[in-house]
């Protein structure tokens, strides 16, 4: 019976027993420390990627997938008499979604093939997918599931709260005596991705506590205070007081009725470092947090 697929990548951040649940289909992006490449959350998990990472001397480089193996997936999902809606990173911060819509134009026939830009990162556009395939299962079109990642994406407020200024100093997004002189400062970035999938930093505070105290403030703003929300959390393995924070704290200002908690990925973690949280915020009832 033909059936809606939903194609992602690693960037989605999505635990394997929900894309195993769903019939999410992942195509990996590479990881790179100096002569070694690994297969994103196949043969490096963000567990692992984060002990090299505080090792290295040196930023990772990451490589998207190619059109070919976009073209692959497809293929065989639409051989299988499928339809696909295939959702990806933000192209502002990767060439992955180029990958796949390249990949797109190469089928005999693209028509059964819908591509989008999350201009989102990690579960912030994970949660979109997520919910997508719950509709898919349930019977829905394509036209109707991507259409639903699109109602989420207008419908999601995102923020992460950076612990340490040393990856961005070292990606080349602050410069360096920036970062030394913040750090001595104990900053805070505030980070959100725009409508045009870019991140940029929203505010910088002092100190953890008024971190937490700012990004409630953002989100009360956003949905009122005390609204009722669904809330995804992510955060690095092992530096996990960020988040533990922002999650105590929410739950105090606002009815968290949908919670999902899940682990940043090595492409947002090369720039962003251990100790990273954040936050993908909707009205409740809106969507899926699984």
């Amino acid at each position: 019976m033909s059936k809606v697929v939903l194609v992602t990548d690693s960037t989605s951040d999505i635990p394997l027993a929900t894309r195993e649940r769903l019939g999410i289909e992942m195509v990996p992006l590479r990881v790179i420390f100096g002569e070694e490449s690994y297969l994103d959350n196949v043969t490096l998990s963000p567990a692992q990627f984060y002990d090299k990472l505080k090792s290295s001397s040196a930023l990772p480089s990451t490589s998207q997938p190619s059109p070919a193996q976009f073209l692959e997936v497809y293929e065989r999902l639409l051989a299988e008499g499928n339809s696909v809606v295939s959702v990806h990173l933000s192209s502002a911060m990767s060439g992955t979604y180029q990958s796949a819509t390249i990949a797109r134009s190469m089928l005999d026939d693209d028509s059964k093939v819908t591509v989008i830009d999350s201009r989102s990162a990690s579960y912030g556009y994970g949660a979109l997918v997520v919910s997508a395939a719950e509709l898919a299962a349930r019977g829905a079109s394509r036209e109707e599931v991507a259409a639903e990642v699109l109602r989420l994406r207008k419908q999601m407020k995102l923020y992460f709260l950076v612990n340490t200024l040393e990856y961005l100093q070292k990606g080349g997004r602050i410069g360096k005596a920036a970062a030394i002189f913040g750090t001595l400062l104990n900053i805070k970035p505030i980070l959100t991705i725009g409508d045009d999938g870019v991140i940029f930093p929203i505010d910088k505070v002092r100190g953890q506590k008024r971190a937490v105290a700012r990004i409630v403030e953002l989100l009360e703003s956003d949905f009122g205070p005390g609204a009722a929300i669904d809330l995804a959390v992510v955060d690095t393995p092992g530096d996990v007081e960020a988040a533990d924070d922002l999650v105590a704290v929410l739950r105090t200002r606002f009815n968290v009725a949908g919670f999902h908690r899940s682990e940043i990925g090595s492409v947002i973690g090369t720039h962003a470092g251990p100790g990273t949280a954040g936050l993908f915020v909707f009205p409740a009832g809106s969507g899926h947090i699984v």
